[in-house]
Formats: C-alpha cells, structure tokens, sequence
C-alpha cells in the first residue's frame, strides 16, 4: 500500500472526526440545531388508567392490617424535616423519604425529593442518586399549628391533602393518584383497550399541569403546561416515528406565567421528520 494512500486515508478519517467534533460542539451550543431529543417520552410505558378503583379497594384493605413502623405502601422509610424562619414564623415540614431508588415518572409535573446536603424539599431537577424521594406522610407547620398534611408516593402527591388556616379550620382538600389530580380527565382512541388519546390535568375545575396528547400508536403528539387553565411555556409537537425515536415538529411559546397581558403565542421552531431545523424564529 502507498504512503499516498495511507495519508489519504488518514486525512479523510481524521476530517470525519473533526466534523462530528463541531456537529457535536454545535448540537450542544444551540439545542435546536437537532430535533432529536430525549427519548424518555417514548411510551415504553403508558400512564396508567388514573383513577382505578379496584387498586383503591386494595389499598383500604392493607390499611386496616396492622402497618410496619416507617414503612408505607410496602416501602421502608426514614424519618425527616426541615426548618426555617419568615418574618419571625417558625415553618417545619415532616415528612418521611425512601432510600429506593426509582426513575421519575415524565408524565408527572412535580417530583417531590429531600436534598440531604442543603436540607431542603425540591420539586424540579431530581435526578435518581441525587437526592431521596418522598414517600409517606407529610406535615407542613406552622408556629406549631398544621397547615398542609398529605401522603406521598414515590415523590408524587398521593391520596388526600388538606388544607388549613392558622386556627386549624379546613379550608380546602384535594385528591390525587400518584401525582394526578383526582379531577383531571382521560379520553381514549378505544375504551376497550383503554388506549389513551388525551390527559387533561384539571384541580380546582382548572387546567393545572402537564398536558399530553399521543398518537394512536400510543407515540406522544404533544406535550405542554397549564396554570389556573391558561397554556404557559413552550408547547411542543412532536411527529409520528412509531416509538423508534422522539422528533420534535413544532415548538410554540405562550406566555411564562398565567394571565399575561398582551402577549401573543408565536411559532418558535420548526423541524422536519429527520430532526433538521426548517424554521427558527429571530430573537
């Protein structure tokens, strides 16, 4: 073989290298130059029917044998709290967490977990070994008077979770299934199967939460947020690859929080089947 050849090939191995490197280095620089993304909305497992009965039956009857100390719903749990001080109001919350480790579940909003080191309870960003999930009974006081009290599972509200103003008189309760909203309604493509088309997260007779439409296929078509009924955020639409892979189409950017005035929803990107950007709106 000739040392002409052999440099030729290297340089070509070597140029190929070099260009992944700056596809990469871009891809990483600007998040639409791909609309590829994670592939964790891929239903390799489909939300559950929300509400079923039949489990709830289940669970009334494990409550009536007698419980283990800190275990709940067949977890053991460790005891735990945390404390701060506002405008002179001592403020605890006790609450138990699970050494388990479980991967959160995409369809679900917020992912309540207890950082050791800063000591505090978190809703956003939790990552498996990072912190401990929440899971079991929860207390929220006030100056000593409870003013929140729940169960949690898995780091999801759970069951009842009441409400109270600072002389103990209920003012609200909602109810939950793991991290749903008990009010928030399903639409199936089939009844039968239980296929679903549509989650409508709904508390207080409002939109509330994660969004999710799918194809029939049981694919995500599109995912978005809710607060007190108004769409926030970016909306994003994403095509039909039959569960091989998670493609963005569209993104559309509404408002970041409820009840903005004049802000007008605006086309943000676009990409093709591939995940080629087609349309990128100028900032």
């Amino acid at each position: 073989m000739s040392r002409y050849y052999i440099s030729f090939i290297f340089l070509l191995l070597f140029s190929r290298f070099s260009f992944a490197q700056k596809e990469d280095a871009k891809s990483k620089s600007d998040p639409d130059s791909t609309g590829l993304v994670n592939s964790r909305l891929l239903p390799t497992t489909m939300p559950l029917l929300l509400f079923d009965d039949t489990k709830e039956k289940e669970e009334k009857k494990e409550k009536k044998k007698k419980a283990r100390k800190n275990e709940w719903f067949g977890i053991k749990t460790r005891k735990g709290y945390t404390r701060q001080e506002i405008r002179g109001q001592q403020i605890f919350e006790h609450f138990n967490y699970t050494e388990a480790t479980r991967n959160p579940d995409p369809y679900i909003r917020d992912i309540y977990w207890f950082d050791a080191q800063e000591k505090s309870i978190n809703t956003k960003q939790y990552v498996t070994g990072k912190g401990y999930l929440l899971h079991g009974p929860y207390e929220r006081v006030i100056n000593e008077e409870i003013v929140e009290s729940g169960m949690f599972y898995y780091g999801t509200k759970h069951k009842t979770w009441m409400l109270f103003d600072s002389n103990n008189i209920l003012q609200d309760k909602n109810h939950f299934e793991a991290g749903w909203p008990r009010e928030s309604r399903t639409k199936y493509f089939n009844q039968t199967t239980k296929t679903i088309q549509e989650i409508i997260p709904v508390q207080y007779g409002l939109e509330e939460g994660n969004y999710f439409y799918f194809y029939e296929d049981k694919q995500v078509a599109v995912t978005g947020e809710y607060q007190y009924g108004e769409k926030v955020g970016l909306w994003t639409e994403y095509w039909d690859n039959n569960n091989t892979k998670a493609v963005r189409k569209r993104e559309i950017q509404y408002q970041e929080a409820a009840y903005t005035k004049n802000f007008r929803p605006y086309i943000r990107a676009e990409w093709d089947k591939d995940g080629n950007l087609v349309y990128k709106k100028d900032n």
